[in-house]
This record gives structure tokens, C-alpha cells and sequence, in this order.
């Protein structure tokens, strides 16, 4: 009997021992067969692939604001980390896009570029100066009368230009540099509101005024900034005080709603999550959304409770919805503004929190559209100098300290590491790196870690989508979105019927040997002929 119970004993550790090779086998997916069959598929994936030429009835353009590789990087391994994968394995929505290139994001007075600058690029397809907006090269910064002439038209002015409808969507301020760069010219980023504009530049409008007064045509605004838009005699409804930075002119909030009283069409303001919800896409065709007086929450830091506000995907889902009531398509800006923030506070949990927020919105807007009509565009305004570091195993937390390995000074260390910013090295043995709290340790000490330089892909599917393939100038995507949807300048394309000179021609090329099939189909165009 004891005989029995050992090899039943040795049974069982057997068993355990095969099931947990079969299971680690599985879970690494290391063996060489795994490898080949997954290169093979993808290589069939891509043979099979045919290029979508169609129209693109609409158009949405998702920025990552400081969304760099090193970025997308470290957030699928998060992604993947927070559904209890090893992380490495993991795809972001956006990364299983089929056409994938590369953008050069310099501008034209910087090699590292600024949030101005290369807005303009990607949304009015001209490189400009740094820290300015909606103006080509001409300007001179902070220079308010150098703005006139320098003017320069955006792919919102193009799209609306031929009936579609317009959105912008932001966790930033409405009026900070991305989006405004859609709907606003200003020799200074800085000029949000009129409390912020200086004594010699009372001629130049500030970018809120901008957005209400001059651009009443955009049907769906959402984002922060309600300092701007309130006057300064109101109490801010979430302060319950009045910012400082509120107007001294006008209340645009009330300026936006009269006009649309005026114009007799179905319009809604809202500043909390209750009255967002509540707004029904169906019989809603302008919404203003202005959630904080600045910026709008961190990810992690969400009040989801009906006082708070909604995240970036519930506000695409309700922009779309909007939006795809107008029969000629639309144009919408999606923008995960707050990557950017957290990088420069040196906050890389907070980051990549951010960035699988703006992914939830891609899957969404995916999901709600179809490819064959509607073209989506995830890009970066630029990189930061955000690294991966160490040799860390695999499946080591993301956000944790490289294992097994310590500095030569003895002190232990993150993957997750700046080139520069404000937290300098110490020891951190006993401090929770996984904290969305702390501050990463960058080389050189500064105040505010600083921008990237390298080149930031771009991921597209839809319509021309094929069009991003290769390295290009920032202000290439503009031109390709308007190419695709049918705006803009160069429109040749769209025609249903062929001109009569390129059918001409078309005849002309037809191999000789193919003249029966020439003498057929001039027979159908013309029966008599063959009578």
C-alpha cells in the first residue's frame, strides 16, 4: 500500500510538472514553431492587403500630444500589464492599424518642436514658427500686427468649406495649442483670453474669442477651459468662486448660446458628467462641453460620479454620434492632451495612463465607423525624452524597478527613466514606483522635462489610408486627409466620370492586340455606329 501511495505521489508532481511547462510554454510562447507561424501569418495578412481607395465620407484624427514610440512602448506593456498579461505581447487598437509611417516633427525655427508649431503643421499642412498658430513662417513671434497676411486656412475651414460637420475633442484646454490651432491665428500661444493678452496686442483677438465669435460653425465643442469663456462677474459653477483668468469683456458661454437661439437650431451647454449624459446625440446638433475651469482631470484621478466629468472615450462616442447626423460626413479632432503634461512633471504612470485612455477612444471611434467610409488617423505632435532603460525581465512591471540590478552607485533604478527633468537620482529602495505620485529620475536637472526630437509614427486605416506609408514632413497629413474626404485643393480625384481627354487616353494605351475589345465597346457606347 505504501508502495502504491509513492507512486501515486510520483504520479501527481509529474503531472504538475508537464502542466506547468505546457502552461509556461503557453504563456512565453518562446518555441520556434510559435514564432514562424506568427511571421507567416502576418506576412500573409499583408500580401492579402488591398489598398482602400474610396472616399472618405468622414475623417477622425486622433493626437496623442507627446505620445512618442518610447511612449506607445511602455503603454502597451502597461495595457497589457493591467489585464494581467506579461504586457510585451499586447497591442494597442491604433497598432493594429494596417498602414503605419513616420512623421518629422520639427519646426521651422526649432529642432525640437513645440505644441504651436507643430499643430499648425498637422492641421493646416504649413511648418511654422514655435508658439504660434493658424499663421505661416512670416510671423514674428508674440508679434500681434505681424499676424496679418500670415494667415492660414485649417482642414476644420476645408471640411466645412464643403458642408461636412466639425468637432474638436480635448482633455486640454479648448483653447490650448492643439486645438486651437484648428480654428485660431495668434502670434502667441499664450493668448487664450483677454486677460491674458499684453497692452500692444489689443488689436489681435484672443484664441476663446476666436473660437465662439468667429467660428460659430464647429458643432461639437468638448474639452476644459471654462476660465476663459466665463466673464469675471460670474462664479465658476465648480470653483464656486471666480478665476482669475476669467474674461473682462464678454461671457462667451452666453454668447455661444444666444447665437444659436438666434440661428433657431437644437444646441446644449453642459460642465458635468450628469448634464453630458443626459444630452441626446439624436436631437443634438452644437454641444459645448467646458468640464474644468483648466485642464481636465488625469485618467486616474476621474471623478466619474455625475458631478464629475466624462473620459475622452464617452466624449468621442458622443461627438460621433453628433456628428454622423449630417449626410456629407464630418471632420473631428480627438485630442489626449494630458500625455504631454504628466511627461513634463516626469509622471510616467500618469502617462501611460493617458495614452490607454486616448487608445479606449480609438477602439470606440473604430467600432462606431466603418472602414470603407471613414478614415482614422493616430499620430503625435511630438516626442518627449522619455526612455526605456535596464535589462528587466520579461513581465517585469513597467512601471516597477528594474530587477535583479542596481546602479553602479548600489542604488536601484526604474525602466522607466527622463533625460531630463525635475526628480534628480536617490535612493528609492523602499518607495513604490507604481505610484501614478511619482516622479521618474531624469539626467539633467530641470524644472520641466522637456520635448523629444525624433520622429513619432502615424497609424491609419480607411480610405488612403496607404498615403502615410514612408517618413514625411508633418505637414503632409493634412493634405492627405483632405485628399482622402474630398476637400481641400486638390479634388481632381473625386469626380464620378472621367474627363473626356483621360478616356481619351486611356483608349489611346490599350495594346494593339486588343482592338477587337476597343471596336465592342465603341459598339455599346454608340449602337448606330455598327449598323
Amino acid at each position: 500500500m505504501n508502495q502504491q501511495n509513492q507512486l501515486y505521489a510520483r504520479l501527481q508532481v509529474t503531472t504538475t510538472v508537464v502542466l506547468l511547462l505546457i502552461i509556461l510554454k503557453s504563456f512565453h510562447a518562446q518555441d520556434a514553431d510559435f514564432w514562424n507561424q506568427q511571421a507567416q501569418d502576418n506576412m500573409k495578412r499583408i500580401l492579402a492587403k488591398k489598398h482602400n481607395t474610396n472616399v472618405a465620407k468622414n475623417v477622425i484624427f486622433f493626437l496623442g500630444d507627446g505620445m512618442g514610440v518610447s511612449t506607445v512602448t511602455a503603454a502597451r506593456i502597461y495595457g497589457g500589464q493591467k489585464v494581467n498579461k506579461s504586457g510585451e505581447e499586447h497591442i494597442l487598437s491604433f497598432e493594429a492599424f494596417p498602414e503605419i509611417g513616420l512623421i518629422k516633427t520639427y519646426n521651422t525655427d526649432l529642432q525640437v518642436p513645440d505644441s504651436a508649431g507643430t499643430g499648425t503643421a498637422f492641421l493646416c499642412g504649413v511648418k511654422s514658427k514655435a508658439g504660434t498658430l493658424g499663421l505661416n513662417d512670416h510671423v514674428i513671434y508674440s508679434n500681434c500686427t505681424s499676424q496679418r497676411g500670415a494667415e492660414v486656412t485649417s482642414i476644420l475651414d476645408w471640411s466645412t468649406a464643403e458642408g461636412k460637420s466639425t468637432g474638436i475633442v480635448t482633455t486640454a484646454r479648448l483653447t490650448h495649442a492643439t486645438p486651437a490651432a484648428a480654428y485660431a491665428h495668434a502670434a502667441r500661444r499664450g493668448w487664450e483670453g483677454d486677460t491674458e493678452m499684453p497692452t500692444d496686442a489689443q488689436t489681435c483677438k484672443d484664441i476663446a474669442y476666436q473660437l465662439v465669435m468667429e467660428n460659430s460653425n464647429i458643432e461639437v465643442l468638448m474639452g476644459g477651459g471654462r476660465r476663459y469663456f466665463l466673464s469675471e462677474n460670474k462664479t465658476d459653477p465648480e470653483l464656486n468662486y471666480a478665476h482669475r483668468y476669467q474674461r473682462k469683456d464678454l461671457d462667451l458661454i452666453d454668447e455661444w448660446i444666444s447665437e444659436k437661439q438666434r440661428r433657431k437650431v437644437s444646441h446644449r451647454y453642459v460642465w458635468n458628467k450628469k448634464q453630458f449624459q443626459d444630452t441626446d446625440p439624436e436631437t443634438t446638433y452644437y454641444l459645448l462641453g467646458l468640464f474644468e475651469s483648466s485642464h481636465m482631470q488625469y485618467e486616474y484621478a476621474r471623478d466619474k460620479s455625475d458631478a464629475g466629468e466624462p473620459s475622452l472615450r464617452e466624449m468621442t462616442e458622443k461627438a460621433i454620434q453628433i456628428l454622423s447626423k449630417n449626410p456629407k460626413g464630418y471632420f473631428l479632432l480627438v485630442e489626449g492632451g494630458r500625455i504631454d503634461h504628466a511627461h513634463h512633471d516626469t509622471r510616467a504612470g500618469r502617462a501611460l495612463e493617458e495614452t490607454v485612455a486616448l487608445d479606449e477612444a480609438v477602439t470606440s471611434a473604430a467600432s462606431l465607423t466603418n472602414q470603407d467610409d471613414t478614415l482614422i488617423v493616430v499620430t503625435a505632435d511630438h516626442s518627449h525624452v522619455f526612455m526605456m532603460a535596464g535589462y528587466p525581465s520579461r513581465g517585469n512591471n513597467i512601471l516597477g524597478k528594474v530587477d535583479d540590478s542596481e546602479g553602479d552607485d548600489g542604488l536601484p533604478y526604474t525602466t522607466l527613466v527622463y533625460g531630463n527633468g525635475y526628480e534628480q537620482r536617490k535612493n528609492i529602495t523602499d518607495i513604490d514606483t507604481t505610484d501614478f505620485g511619482y516622479r521618474q529620475e531624469s539626467l539633467v536637472p530641470l524644472y520641466s522635462e522637456t520635448h523629444g526630437g525624433e520622429d513619432v509614427a502615424v497609424y491609419a486605416r480607411g480610405p488612403m489610408a496607404h498615403l502615410f506609408v514612408g517618413t514625411h514632413e508633418q505637414s503632409y497629413i493634412p493634405h492627405v486627409m483632405a485628399y482622402a474626404s474630398c476637400v481641400g485643393v486638390n479634388k481632381q480625384h473625386c469626380s464620378r466620370t472621367p474627363p473626356t481627354d483621360e478616356l481619351t487616353s486611356n483608349l489611346a494605351s490599350i495594346r494593339q492586340g486588343d482592338a477587337f475589345l476597343v471596336l465592342v465597346f465603341l459598339c455599346i457606347v454608340n449602337v448606330m455606329h455598327c449598323f
